[in-house]
């Protein structure tokens, strides 16, 4: 059995350490105050017993507290506060410079907190390790000078996520739009670099790869680019091409058509794509940004986003290699192809695909193809978009994050260019908790809470108030989101709904099943659910017309936060079935990941919910291996454009570099209790050793991640 030091770092449990700090506190009472031998020893016992009957690691917080409530039990109170006030010297002690153990150990690599945060940073690496040990004194900074208390204290007990801390002390944002057609077509400066328009295809992606690597580098967030932007060059291309082919072949004394010259050129077109294409997915799999990631970019696919003809056409093109090289995957070290985490592919279903004879159905049965091998592209309804949308159709930035409508001096819809704030996400789980199933209480505490996450996200909106565009020239002044002056405040980009700010909610299902007794898709309780919801867009919308803020209900993905939340209800609250006994809390709105339902049940119920939550969401279906049935992946994909506006299929993608087995890497309990990934083949369990590819809220993770999500991941059960 283990437990997790304050470090991070994992230790082997030791009961004598409990009685040692028991003993301690007693001896400093009178002896008729004090706790029997039988009982130290006993405290020991019950809570070692408590910690071995959980499948989950306890860290030494967690244990003094259930010291202390032990103690109490024998109505030792003089020990109790004797103990009480130890730990807090010691905590004084801590404070003191209370970043230090935890970079040595990361440094080291034995911190295993850290080492789970992010499943797509590998914490070995200089250059991650570098990004974590400025996070660690950024998040120091960050709570003991730029925070109130009321909300460090709230955010450590897990009622709310004050996200990104370790960023918090830097004036910087969450995610956006790239406005990659403003950099393309009018020019943009890179590391103090003019670059012009470009002259071909291959030359626009090298730039846009350029781009997104700077773009990464100054903000914290994901960010996505479309292909409509590209598309342009193709032409560029083909002229340039043309002209080629024609000096070529009359230098070489060769008379060609004109129609031979264009279809020989319009070979070279397709080679330029792949290269442009290939130029993408390699160097954004390739290049590292300062926080020691690959770009977390999301690539968006839509056809009506251009109009009809020649261009539209070459979209297609463009599409078409992305999917195919994508679906292709790219080599491990071991020469083996495999899938990657980035770039993530969003396909816009719209009339001209979806239908098995339209223009461009075999498009969407080559995403349906990619699905099924790759988790890849996800899927956008128009039609479900439009309505949702006030009859627009618009990527997300990142993996969910959805901008609100916004009209330009023009009045015309403008979305790229724009960005997110921040955010701060409610724990909905805590709220029920702490009322005791009163409803009227209920109410009450999370209009309280509300407040309390509103005052949060006005300091991540007053900590950008004033940031000059020197900041980072890129975004502000060379047109990825703004062609602002130097020196020039990015001010008036936070006011009238040209960016947002968004509130997170978590586990609006076991919420739920405290408050009524059933699951949100129960008939019953689905009513509260959409109240809850309801109540939640309620608060963005009266804190926009206070502030002339875009307030913006958004579906936290809680990546490793839902192990954090978990931890902290257990503490609160212990072990209440169906509520707070996993290690791990739902996202969003989303059904838990036990409950047995089919996947076109599951997306049209969560259509509802995802309406609700306009500042960004996204749906998933768990589907077994389907390449051998891609008609029920067009299936789902035909559901999706009627039903819900953003859904994706998971599915398994996993290598062991030991054997060469190529299936799904499971999970089991190693002998300590600690959830592993093992290879049903050779029983391989280095992580280092095997490729594991799963989503894991929303983009897809590939370096592992800690035991609630892990947990999370075991328990999903198959919807197809």
């Amino acid at each position: 059995m283990k437990i997790i030091k304050r470090s991070g770092k994992e230790a082997g449990f030791d009961a004598s350490k409990i009685t040692d700090a028991v003993n301690k506190a007693n001896q400093e009472v009178p002896e008729s105050d004090r706790l029997s031998p039988e009982q130290v020893l006993a405290i020991a016992d019950q809570i070692t017993r408590f910690c071995a009957s959980k499948d989950r690691i306890y860290n030494v917080e967690e244990i003094q507290d259930m010291v202390e409530n032990h103690i109490m039990g024998y109505k030792a109170y003089e020990v109790a506060r004797k103990y009480i006030t130890y730990r807090y010297r010691r905590a004084l002690v801590r404070k003191s410079n209370s970043t230090d153990e935890q970079i040595l150990t990361l440094i080291e690599c034995n911190n295993e907190e850290i080492k789970q945060e992010n499943s797509n940073k590998n914490p070995i690496v200089n250059s991650v390790q570098r990004d974590y040990m400025a996070g660690e004194v950024s998040k120091d900074i960050t709570k003991r000078f730029l925070l109130p208390e009321k909300v460090v204290r709230a955010h450590e007990e897990g009622i709310i996520h004050f996200h990104d801390a370790d960023y918090f002390a830097q004036h910087m944002h969450n995610c956006c739009l790239v406005n990659l057609e403003d950099m393309l077509q009018n020019g943009t400066v890179i590391s103090e670099t003019m670059i012009e328009r470009p002259k071909s295809f291959s030359t626009a992606c090298n730039v846009a790869t350029q781009a997104i690597a700077q773009i990464a580098s100054s903000q914290y967030g994901g960010q996505s680019i479309t292909l409509s932007h590209l598309a342009p060059f193709v032409d560029v291309s083909r002229k340039k091409l043309q002209k080629a082919v024609r000096e070529e072949f009359e230098a070489a004394g060769l008379e060609l058509s004109e129609e031979k010259i264009r279809q020989v050129a319009e070979m070279r077109v397709e080679e330029e794509i792949r290269r442009g294409v290939q130029m993408i997915q390699y160097q954004v799999i390739t290049l590292m940004t300062t926080n020691g990631q690959a770009p977390f970019v999301t690539v968006f696919m839509y056809l009506d986003e251009v109009e009809e003809g020649r261009l539209r056409d070459d979209l297609a093109m463009v599409i078409k290699e992305m999917l195919r090289q994508r679906m292709q995957g790219v080599k491990n070290e071991k020469g083996v192809y495999i899938t990657p985490a980035f770039p993530k592919l969003i396909y816009v279903l719209e009339e001209d695909n979806i239908h098995e004879g339209s223009r461009y159905y075999d498009l969407t049965r080559l995403a349906a193809q990619c699905t099924a091998k790759r988790m890849v592209p996800d899927y956008i309804s128009e039609k479900i978009m439009k309505e949702n949308k006030e009859g627009n159709c618009y990527p997300c930035m990142g993996c969910r994050s959805f901008l609100t409508v916004y009209h330009d001096e023009q009045g015309k819809p403008k979305f790229y260019g724009r960005f997110n704030q921040g955010v701060v996400t409610l724990n909905l789980v805590d709220v029920a908790c702490s009322s005791g199933k009163d409803m009227g209480k209920f109410w009450d505490i999370l209009d309280e809470r509300l407040e309390l996450c509103k005052e949060a996200l006005m300091l991540r909106h007053n900590r950008l108030k004033g940031t000059p565009s020197d900041v980072a020239p890129i975004l502000w002044q060379y047109g990825a989101l703004a062609r602002l002056k130097k020196g020039e405040p990015i001010d008036k980009l936070l006011y009238g709904g040209y960016s947002t700010i968004s509130l997170g909610y978590a586990g609006l299902c076991e919420c739920t099943r405290y408050m009524t007794g059933k699951s949100h898709t129960d008939p019953e309780a689905m009513p509260f659910a959409l109240e809850v919801m309801e109540h939640l867009n309620a608060a963005c919308r009266k804190w926009q017309q206070e502030t002339d803020i875009a307030f913006s209900l958004y579906g936290t993905p809680l990546e490793s936060t839902t192990y954090k939340f978990a931890k902290c209800l257990q503490r609160r609250f212990g072990q209440i079935p169906g509520v707070t006994d996993k290690n791990y809390i739902t996202n969003s709105y989303h059904i838990h990941v036990t409950e047995e339902i089919d996947a076109f049940s599951k997306l049209t119920f969560e259509a509802q919910f995802q309406k609700l939550s306009p500042g960004g969401a996204v749906s998933y279906v768990e589907v077994p291996d389907m390449q051998g049935n891609i008609e029920a992946v067009l299936a789902v994909m035909k559901h999706i454009y009627d039903n819900i506006m953003y859904a994706e299929l998971n599915t398994k993608s996993d290598y062991c570099q030991v054997c060469g087995y190529e299936g799904e890497i499971k999970i089991i309990a190693d002998d300590h209790g600690k959830l592993v990934w093992e290879c049903p083949n050779c029983k391989n369990r280095d992580e280092s050793k095997m490729n594991v590819a799963r989503r894991t809220c929303g983009y897809i993770g590939t370096q592992f991640w800690n035991q609630g999500r892990t947990q999370e991941i075991q328990d999903r059960v198959l919807h197809l």
